[in-house]
């Protein structure tokens, strides 16, 4: 029988006492319950979780890609018979690895194998197979990325697992075990700035590690008979639960920054918190960075102006947010072309002009996706089965589909080879040196040569105000990007894009191409290019239309 708690209770208390035994096992239906109230729990916190992203650039999706991978764990479950803990643990490690998405999802759906793995022909769940199936997640997930970086979700997932298997000892209470690997995911989580520099410097924690401590809170909910929905509880340090709103709505996401002397952070903190929920409180005593979701904008505002001098404010309509999410969800079917060799390539392209580009260079198909729209391993393995040869070339053209990819790679019956394109300007190169008689190996290592020796530049807008690289950018202010790095802010387009190829020593480079967006009008591109030939007069310079959203220029330098 599920311990009922009351549900306004406060969940950050502490850990239940280890002589508690308020549930001692878990059913495999449970477990498949318990998954779809950790997913509930995700989906209210999508929006600020992918607020977390270091960069400004508009593909902070980390919440949407780990909401997307446990909601395809969840369509998975639904279709098991068999309901012990082993069968429904694989059905969410099998959904949760077709539906991943982005590295974020690739590494959850790694943690999920890991657990599943352990749980294999149990029939029940105890707090010890709990404790050492999160062990063993967070082992295959550490496995699973090529070059493990500390501060991230592998990281909370570690030591929340070590902290689960320290409980067990304890107590045999899986409400006990799971609240202290929240506690620790929590603790943890807090520590990643200062394991990973770049949070520190963007004032953000790590947002995969965010999204894995809701996840364990939503599993908590239910192991304590609590309603994720429906919860109203505090939280420390990072964020507090998501409380209700009138007639099920969201509220207002506020955002701004406080600068002055000796600012208390730890009151400051403690007093937003019992305003709002999702809270992020961060900095030190004369700059702090503050992120709440309050139904009472003003009443943040006025306590927060009475503390130091507000920035750099943002304050948004969630409910309008979360309405545009769920409009997005819609992916289109990928576009299929005819392959002209044994080898087939598959693209990951955004963009109707782009697209047209991959297909007029040989791609045998297209699957729709880049910034705020990661495929999932199930989409790619798709796209590779509808067309006839048995061996492919997948170019990700992004860095958050690469792991993606390379699941694909790794469940697919077909012979796959992942050329790690970063961009696409590394994409089309790629493209270009594929070589027909060739064997999949020797295409795959020409491909990967011929894309390093592209530069990139990419042109987008600011989606919120950051200090990062030593810059203070501002919300809306026009970014630069070379190779992924952020080096470039200024309100003019003109002057960030001159600014961005000034960079580079064009002694060493003969063509320029110009790919302008769909939020670019045709002569303001025109002008550009313009100013390239005559600034660069021994360049073949090209323009280029590819309708990409988002970024309103990508430059390839070759």
């Amino acid at each position: 029988m599920i311990r009922k708690n009351d549900p306004s209770g406060d969940s950050r208390l502490g850990p239940s006492t280890s002589g508690n035994s308020g549930r001692t096992s878990c059913s495999g239906e449970e477990l498949g319950q318990a998954v779809e109230s950790s997913t509930t729990w995700l989906e209210s916190h999508i929006e600020f979780v992918n607020s977390l992203n270091v960069y400004p650039v508009p593909d902070g999706d980390t919440g949407t890609n780990m909401y997307l991978t446990m909601q395809a764990a969840l369509r998975e479950v639904s279709t098991v018979t068999d309901t012990s803990v082993g069968a429904v643990a694989h059905a969410i490690a099998h959904g949760a690895l077709m539906g991943a998405r982005g590295n974020s999802g690739v590494i959850l759906s790694q943690i999920w194998r890991g657990i599943a793995k352990r749980l294999d022909s149990r029939s029940h769940l105890t707090a010890k197979d709990w404790a050492q199936a999160l062990l063993d997640g967070a082992a295959t997930a550490y496995k699973g990325v090529m070059r493990p970086v500390e501060g991230t979700i592998l990281t909370v997932v570690r030591e929340a697992a070590d902290a689960a298997a320290r409980a067990e000892t304890e107590s045999s209470d899986l409400i006990y075990v799971t609240d202290c690997a929240l506690q620790q995911a929590l603790t943890t989580l807090q520590r990643t700035p200062d394991l990973l520099p770049v949070l520190k410097e963007a004032g953000v924690v790590d947002a995969g590690g965010q999204g894995l401590c809701f996840i364990l809170e939503g599993f908590l909910h239910y192991f304590r008979g609590e309603q994720p929905a429906v919860v109203s509880s505090r939280r420390t340090a990072s964020r507090v639960v998501q409380e209700n709103v009138a007639g099920g709505q969201y509220g207002y996401d506020i955002q701004f920054l406080i600068s002055g002397q000796d600012l208390p952070i730890d009151e400051i903190r403690n007093t937003i918190m019992s305003m709002g929920d999702s809270v992020l409180v961060v900095g030190d005593p004369s700059l702090i960075k503050v992120h709440v979701h309050s139904d009472n904008p003003g009443q943040v505002m006025t306590y927060a102006t009475s503390q130091g001098t507000l920035r750099d404010i943002v304050l948004e309509n969630m409910q309008e947010q979360y309405q545009q999410f769920i409009t997005k969800q819609d992916p289109k079917p990928p576009q299929i072309a005819r392959p002209l060799s044994d080898i087939s390539i598959i693209a990951v392209v955004n963009g109707d002009g782009l697209r047209r580009v991959f297909e007029s260079l040989g791609a045998g198909a297209i699957v729709a996706g880049g910034q705020t729209m990661n495929p999932s391993t199930k989409e790619l393995i798709e796209a590779v089965s509808s067309l006839p040869t048995s061996q492919a070339i997948i170019l990700p053209n992004n860095p958050n589909v690469i792991l993606t990819a390379q699941q694909a790679q790794h469940v697919s019956t077909k012979h796959i080879a992942v050329v790690p394109t970063k961009t696409i300007p590394q994409g089309i190169s790629a493209l270009l040196a594929f070589n027909y008689q060739a064997d999949l190996k020797s295409n795959a290592d020409l491909m990967e040569r011929a894309c390093a020796q592209i530069q990139t530049i990419e042109v987008t807008s600011a989606v919120r105000s950051v200090q990062i690289n030593g810059m203070q950018i501002r919300e809306g202010q026009f970014i630069g990007l070379l190779n992924g790095d952020l080096v470039e802010a200024s309100n003019d387009i003109v002057q960030v894009t001159q600014a961005m190829l000034q960079r580079l020593d064009m002694s060493w480079y003969e063509i320029i191409t110009v790919y302008w967006g769909a939020d670019v009008a045709e002569p303001q591109a025109q002008e550009l290019v313009s100013w390239i030939k005559r600034r660069y007069p021994d360049k073949e310079a090209e323009l280029v239309e590819g309708k990409q959203p988002y970024y309103h220029y990508i430059i390839s330098v070759e």
